[in-house]
């Protein structure tokens, strides 16, 4: 098998740096984040943040709690060091790459405000870092997005170690996870303030921001009704100046908030919303591991993002339930559904999450 000759990706080890989280919650700042979107203050709540986490502490005191955290000091390779923009050149060569590219800053999925083009690799990398461009596909002041993807994206899932073989030698992922669960593993390039569109996705993932700034915006999946959702995405594209007319129940939504430098680490738990804005040009990494047992998955998902099988098998009865409930008079759709409603609410609700 292919993968068989791939080279393993390397291992991080628990640093010097490591340091044991004490076992209450409070230490870690996760019990004034629940206090602080309780009350009445304004819901902006930074996510946790601690240096140099071992795997004992992450699978311990850190993943069952299902919240996103900040982790700094790890060991991950040269590559923070290495990838500059001369060497990401030379190490990617002059592959063709499939990118985005948009006009503006603020990528719209749901109504595609951009355009799919390919460029070398090389070629690609340095119109990203310029602000403004003397060559271009729209506008001199277009954005550049890469997202990596499989040989056929209709089949294979991103491998850096099979897309970019060189420069995954540099990047050692976190070992917060067995091997065989691995997923993706996924290589991003932005130009200096794009955003991306908010979504989730279904697996559990590691974002490791190797150079350059990024805010990071998350919203918990219990906040889900907030966010005006069409699939996995959100309608609401500017989450700092939200149309209220359009969107009125969107500040309810709590937000949680970063800012990762070059090195750090972000857990993004599965079906946690997130948002970035690239503050300069930035070179990014995405782990997605499958957390849950292997059926659980739809096996022609290669992004990470098709709801899992179960789940889509429940919204088509679902879907079959309202349209058997159409056959009755209005006040008795009505009332029908209102107690389907609370019957949902009574047996699927879940009174231990966050």
């Amino acid at each position: 098998m292919e993968s068989a000759i791939l080279p393993p990706f390397h291992l991080s080890a628990p640093g010097p740096r490591a340091v044991k989280v004490p076992a209450r919650n409070t230490e870690l700042g996760l019990e004034e984040t629940e206090a602080g979107a309780m009350d009445g203050a304004p819901q902006r709540i930074p996510v946790p943040e601690h240096c140099g986490i071992d795997r004992d502490t992450f699978l311990q005191l850190i993943y069952p709690l299902r919240r996103p955290m900040v982790i700094k000091g790890l060991d991950l390779g040269p590559c923070t060091t290495k990838w500059t923009v001369d060497y990401i050149c030379k190490a990617g060569g002059s592959k063709e790459v499939k990118i985005h590219v948009s006009p503006v800053a603020q990528m719209d999925f749901l109504n595609k405000n951009f355009i799919y083009r390919s460029l070398p690799f090389d070629a690609f990398v340095q119109r990203a870092v310029e602000e403004k461009h003397e060559e271009y596909f729209i506008c001199e002041e277009e954005k550049y997005y890469l997202r990596s993807l499989g040989e056929d994206a209709r089949k294979d899932v991103a491998d850096i170690r099979k897309q970019f073989p060189e420069l995954a030698e540099d990047i050692k992922i976190p070992e917060f996870f067995e091997k065989e669960q691995l997923f993706s593993s996924v290589f991003r390039i932005s130009s200096p303030r794009l955003q991306l569109w908010t979504h989730y996705d279904v697996m559990d993932n590691l974002l490791i921001q190797v150079t350059g700034r990024k805010r990071v915006v998350l919203y918990s999946p219990r906040d889900a009704a907030y966010l005006y959702l069409m699939g996995d995405k959100s309608e609401v594209l500017d989450v700092d100046n939200p149309d209220l007319n359009k969107y009125p129940l969107f500040p309810k939504a709590r937000r949680y908030e970063c800012c990762l430098e070059a090195g750090d680490v972000l857990f993004i738990p599965a079906l946690w919303f997130h948002n970035t804005i690239a503050e300069e040009f930035g070179v990014a990494v995405n782990v997605f591991w499958r957390h849950l047992s292997s059926e659980c998955y739809d096996k022609t998902d290669t992004y990470g993002n098709k709801d899992p099988v179960a789940a889509s098998r429940a919204v088509q009865i679902l879907d079959r339930a309202l349209k058997t409930l159409d056959e009755l008079p209005e006040e008795y759709k009505d009332f029908y559904a209102r107690r389907m409603v609370l019957r949902i609410q009574a047996k699927a609700y879940s009174v231990n999450y966050e």
